[in-house]
């Protein structure tokens, strides 16, 4: 009987994936996997997203002022429009929203000034403010969402024969870039926790980046052994579930408030 990889209960306790019912029947008749599935999710209610703390009326432009002395200065703007690539464009605005989400989510001061509010179950947050959030949530989990891809091809591609991986390549490179934008904002708010998954995940992509064209099955084994090793794919996962429930409970569009009701 062949078991369940930790990465297929992993998908099964979070409902993900193409294979669910298939691990369902699977663990109905597997002991061992349903022990292993169930140390799996002792873990994974240790990992808890922390709360995001309330944003004030000023927020936006607190934001923008910690921020804009990062931005490049705009003194070419007839000529530098069409010679910036497009991973450059998806990297600056991984860089902003990144810096909006992470400097909102991690701010303990904000948080602990809030608390009072929080405590008597009144919310200071409007819905245009928790629509901004759950824009800024959904930007984290699809850099994520598209690593997650890469190295799933990856992880499963046959080693029969030589591997055209041109375009993986440069998706690859494309993802590593965007990847050390947010690496580098995520160390300058203090988020040692993102910075550790970041620098693990930028560190397989640019070995991917830096393969030939056509990977010799030695070469492919060797890859795929250093994302089983690490543990990425299980650690993106994770992180991205996470970022996918917070976002969940955020509204999609802003509602005016009802008559009588204040803001």
């Amino acid at each position: 009987m062949k078991h369940l990889s930790d990465d297929q209960l992993a998908l099964y306790h979070y409902r993900d994936g193409d294979d669910i019912e298939v691990a369902g029947w699977h663990l109905t008749s597997c002991a061992e996997c349903r022990s292993r599935l169930a140390a799996i999710e002792e873990v994974l209610k240790l990992v808890v997203a922390p709360s995001v703390p309330a944003r004030g009326p000023d927020y936006g432009s607190e934001v923008w002022n910690r921020i804009r002395a990062e931005l490049p200065e705009l003194a070419t703007r007839e000529h530098w429009w069409p010679a910036i690539p497009r991973w450059a464009w998806a990297g600056a605005v991984a860089v902003l929203l990144v810096g909006v989400f992470l400097l909102g989510r991690y701010s303990s001061e904000r948080q602990s000034l809030m608390n009072v509010a929080t405590d008597a179950g009144v919310s200071t947050a409007t819905p245009a403010q928790q629509v901004r959030e759950r824009v800024l949530l959904l930007a984290v989990g699809d850099h994520l969402d598209r690593s997650q891809m890469l190295l799933l091809e990856l992880s499963h591609a046959s080693g029969l024969r030589d591997l055209d991986v041109s375009g993986g390549r440069q998706r690859a490179i494309e993802l590593a870039d965007a990847n050390r934008l947010y690496r580098t904002t995520a160390q300058k708010v203090g988020d040692p926790s993102i910075v550790t998954l970041l620098d693990e995940l930028e560190r397989v992509l640019l070995q991917v980046g830096h393969q030939p064209s056509r990977l010799t099955a030695r070469d492919l084994k060797r890859i795929q052994d250093s994302i089983q090793s690490q543990g990425i794919l299980f650690k993106v996962r994770v992180v991205r579930a996470n970022v996918r429930k917070e976002s969940a409970q955020r509204p999609r569009t802003a509602s005016s408030p009802k008559k009588g009701q204040t803001t």
